[in-house]
C-alpha cells in the first residue's frame, strides 16, 4: 500500500533535494536544533464486525421489529375496519416508521456479508432484505410520499363507490359499492346489467392511475438502493432461488395445468354462446362481464349453465346453509371445527373478541376478507363480511389456514414468523376446503344424502374447478403485469393495453367494451392498489392440491383422490403441523418435504385429481374449435 509523506517532511525533501542540486551541504545531518519530523501513522484497517455483534444485532433487530410492525398492524387493523381520512393518515404515519427503521437496517446489514454466521441468523438477515413488499428510499420526504400514496390507494379502492347521476342529472341518482356490484355480476343474467356493472366498478380506478404511477418510481428507487433492480426482482427473490429461476418455475407449473384450463374454457365459451347468443362468440375469446365474476377470476356462477348432468341431483351447500339456519358465527365455528379435528388448539378467546364478521352500519370498511395476527403473539382476528354461502364457506376455511399457520409460529423470531414461502401460507386452508366432500358435509349434518355416481362426481368436479381451474391463468398474470411494469418494460403510456394482453394471451378473456389508456382496469382488482404480490395465489392453487395428497396418504385413504377427506384424521393434522411449525425458518423445499416427502413444488395432483373431469370435458368439446 502506499503512503503519502507528512505535508512537513515533503517541504523538507524539496529543500534538500534543491540544495544538493546547487552544491550546498546542509541536507546530509539535521541541524542540532532541529527536530527530525514525526514519521506519519499508517490508517488502521477497519474493525471486522464479529458473529456475536450479528447475534447481538439480530436480538436488537427482532425486539424493534416486533415494536414498530405491532403498532403498524394496529393502525392498519383500524384503517381496515374504519376508513377515514384520519385513520389513513395514522396507518401511512406507522408505515412510514416502519419504512424509516428497515430501510436503515438494510443498509447496515451490509456489514455482515461474507462473513461466517449461525445459519438462523444469517437467514434472518437475508430476510430483512426482502421484507418489504415496497422498499422505501432513504430520502426522507420521498418515503413519506411512497406511505402516503400507499395508504391513499387503499383507501380509494375501499370507498370506491358507482354512482349515477339519475334521470338527466337532476338528482334521484343511487350508488353502489363493490359488494353491491359483485353481486350483480354473479346473479344477474342479463347482459346489459351484466356490462353496466363491469364498467361501473371501472370508474372508480382511473383516478388511481397517477398515484401509481408515483409509487412504482418510488418503490422502485427504493428497490435500487438495497441492491434489486427493480421490485419486481425483489419480490421474485423470495422464493430461495434465482428471480429468473422462480419466473422460470411459474411458467413450469402453469405448462403441466394449461391442457385441463383450456378443455374447461372450451366447454364455458360453448355453454355461453348457447345462453348468450353473440354476445359470446363461439371461438376466441370470452367477455369479462358474462362469467358470474367481477374479474371473471373465478367462474361457479355459471354452473347452472355447464352444469354436465343437470337431472342428477346436485350439491347446493348455499341452500343447505341456509335451511340449517347458519349464521355468520357458525360459519366461523364450522371452519374451526375442522382443524381442531385434526389435533389443533381451538382459537384463542381474542379471536372471537376481536374480529369483524359482518359489516358494521355508519362506517366504511374493507370487506376483502383478511386474516391478522395483529401483535405477533397469537393474537388472531378475522376481517370478513361474510355472506351465508357456500363461496364464504370456503374463505372461511381459507383465512383460518392463515389463522393456524400464525397459531404455529408465533412464538419463533418475528422474521421467521411467515410461511415457507407466501404460497403455502395462502394454500393450507384451500388444501383443508378439499377436504369438504359430500361424505364431510354429511358427517357433520348439513346434508342428509349424497349421491356417489359418476354423474355426480362430474358435477361435484365441475364446480370445483369453475372456481379453481378457472382461476390459475389469472393467478399467473397479475403478477407479470407488474413485473413488466416494475421494469419499465410496460410504460404508463401502456398500462391498460399490457393488462388486456396478457388477459387474452393467458386466460382467453377479453374486454366487453373497447378500452383505452384512459382506463386503470388494473386498479380494479383490489391487490394492485393494495399492494399484495399475487403470484403466492397461483402458487397456493397448486400446491393445496399437493398438500391434499400427501395428507391422504398420511390420513390412510384408498381411493380416488377427490373422494378423500382429512378431517378427523390426526396423522394428518401432525404431518401439517410440523410444516406449519418451522414458518419461514428453513427454506421452503425443506418445509415442503416435512409434509410431501419431496422438495420440488407438482401440479400433477390437480390432474390426478380432475381426472373424472378431463375425460368428461374431451369428450363433450369434441367437434368444437378450443383455444383461443
Amino acid at each position: 500500500m502506499q503512503h503519502r509523506l507528512a505535508p512537513s517532511s515533503l517541504a523538507l525533501a524539496l529543500v534538500c533535494v534543491s540544495g544538493v542540486a546547487v552544491g550546498t551541504s546542509g541536507c546530509d545531518k539535521a541541524k542540532p536544533e532541529e527536530k527530525q519530523a514525526p514519521v506519519a501513522k499508517q490508517p488502521e484497517e477497519p474493525k471486522k464486525p464479529t458473529a456475536a455483534e450479528a447475534q447481538a444485532f439480530v436480538a436488537e433487530l427482532d425486539k424493534k421489529l416486533r415494536e414498530l410492525w405491532v403498532a403498524e398492524a394496529e393502525a392498519e387493523w383500524t384503517k381496515a375496519t374504519d376508513i377515514t381520512d384520519e385513520h389513513e393518515r395514522a396507518a401511512a404515519e406507522a408505515s412510514a416508521k416502519v419504512a424509516e427503521y428497515v430501510t436503515t437496517k438494510i443498509h447496515e446489514v451490509k456489514q455482515f456479508d461474507g462473513l461466517e454466521l449461525d445459519p438462523a441468523v444469517r437467514r434472518q438477515l437475508d430476510l430483512l432484505k426482502l421484507s418489504r413488499t415496497v422498499p422505501a428510499p432513504s430520502d426522507a420526504d420521498k418515503r413519506q410520499k411512497l406511505t402516503t400514496i400507499v395508504a391513499k390507494l387503499d383507501g380509494m379502492y375501499g370507498k370506491g363507490k358507482f354512482c349515477t347521476k339519475g334521470d338527466g342529472g337532476k338528482g334521484g341518482g343511487s350508488c353502489q359499492d363493490l359488494g353491491e356490484l359483485s353481486e350483480i355480476m354473479a346473479k344477474s343474467r342479463k347482459p346489459d346489467e351484466l356490462l353496466e356493472a363491469w364498467k361501473g366498478w371501472r370508474t372508480v380506478s382511473p383516478p388511481m392511475r397517477p398515484l401509481y404511477q408515483d409509487f412504482v418510481a418510488i418503490g422502485n428507487e427504493g428497490a435500487e438502493e438495497i441492491g434489486f433492480a427493480d421490485m419486481g426482482e425483489l419480490w421474485r427473490s423470495r422464493y430461495d432461488m434465482s428471480p429468473d429461476e422462480f419466473a422460470a418455475e411459474m411458467e413450469r407449473l402453469w405448462s403441466q395445468v394449461k391442457p385441463l384450463y383450456e378443455q374447461l374454457h372450451c366447454h364455458v365459451r360453448a355453454a355461453l354462446h348457447k345462453q348468450y347468443g353473440d354476445v359470446v362468440p363461439e371461438s376466441g375469446a370470452i367477455p369479462a362481464h358474462v362469467l358470474g365474476n367481477m374479474w371473471a377470476q373465478s367462474w361457479g356462477n355459471v354452473y347452472e349453465y355447464v352444469e354436465p348432468y343437470p337431472k342428477e341431483v346436485s350439491l347446493d351447500v348455499s341452500k343447505a346453509l341456509e335451511k340449517s339456519k347458519y349464521d355468520e358465527l357458525r360459519m366461523v365455528k364450522q371452519g374451526e371445527a375442522f382443524f381442531t379435528s385434526l389435533g389443533f388448539e381451538p382459537l384463542p378467546e381474542t379471536f372471537w373478541q376481536r374480529s369483524l364478521f359482518k359489516k358494521p352500519e355508519g362506517r366504511e370498511v374493507v370487506c376483502h376478507a383478511s386474516a391478522w395476527d395483529v401483535n405477533y403473539n397469537n393474537d388472531l382476528r378475522l376481517k370478513m363480511c361474510i355472506k351465508i354461502d357456500q363461496e364464504d364457506l370456503v374463505t372461511i376455511h381459507h383465512e383460518l389456514g392463515h389463522h393456524y399457520y400464525f397459531n404455529h409460529y408465533y412464538k419463533l423470531p418475528v422474521l421467521f414468523q411467515g410461511s415457507a414461502h407466501d404460497g403455502f401460507h395462502e394454500g393450507i386452508g384451500d388444501a383443508i376446503a378439499l377436504s369438504m366432500t359430500p361424505s364431510y358435509l354429511k358427517e357433520i349434518g348439513l346434508i342428509k344424502k349424497i349421491s356417489t355416481s359418476e354423474k355426480a362426481v362430474i358435477n361435484q368436479q365441475m364446480r370445483v374447478a369453475l372456481d379453481k381451474i378457472s382461476f390459475l391463468p389469472f393467478g399467473l398474470l397479475v403478477d407479470k403485469w407488474r413485473w413488466d411494469v416494475f421494469s419499465g418494460k410496460t410504460g404508463p403510456d401502456a398500462y391498460n393495453a399490457r393488462w388486456w394482453e396478457l388477459r387474452q394471451e393467458l386466460q382467453g378473456i377479453k374486454a366487453p367494451v373497447e378500452r383505452s389508456e384512459s382506463d386503470f382496469d388494473p386498479g380494479a382488482k383490489y391487490h394492485i392498489p393494495g399492494n399484495t404480490p399475487y403470484a403466492r395465489y397461483f402458487l397456493a392453487h397448486i400446491l393445496q392440491f399437493q398438500f391434499h395428497k400427501a395428507m391422504c396418504e398420511a390420513a390412510g385413504h384408498e381411493g380416488p383422490l377427490h373422494e378423500c377427506s382429512v378431517y378427523n384424521s390426526k396423522e394428518a393434522g401432525e404431518k401439517l403441523g410440523a410444516m406449519l411449525a418451522l414458518g419461514q425458518s428453513k427454506p421452503w423445499p425443506e418445509a415442503l418435504e416435512l409434509l410431501t416427502g419431496t422438495r420440488q413444488m407438482d401440479a400433477s395432483a390437480i390432474i390426478e385429481y380432475f381426472a373424472p373431469l378431463m375425460k368428461y370435458l374431451e369428450e363433450e368439446n369434441k367437434g368444437l374449435t378450443c383455444g383461443w
